[in-house]
């Protein structure tokens, strides 16, 4: 029975995350429901081995909310 109930349980979403080293290469990923402690971290849209020890590309990165609304009012401040 609780095999059955746990089909219908909601499950966390996780998410995907790439360690960046100060160069910008991609040195790690990680999935989980919230993002990884420490430096250097970001949440990408997925995980592809091929950018292990590669700069990530900008297209890989994840937007967040607030990161949309500061660039917002950064763009209405130099309009």
């Amino acid at each position: 029975m609780r095999h059955l109930i746990s089909l219908f349980a909601p499950r966390p979403l996780h998410r995907c995350f790439a360690l960046l080293d100060r160069n910008g290469h991609c040195q790690a990923f990680k999935q989980c429901s919230l993002q990884p402690m420490g430096d250097g971290w970001v949440e990408v849209e997925e995980i592809r081995l091929n950018w292990l020890n590669q700069p990530l590309p900008a297209s890989a990165l994840v937007v967040s909310p607030q990161q949309q609304q500061r660039s917002r009012a950064q763009q209405l401040m130099t309009t």
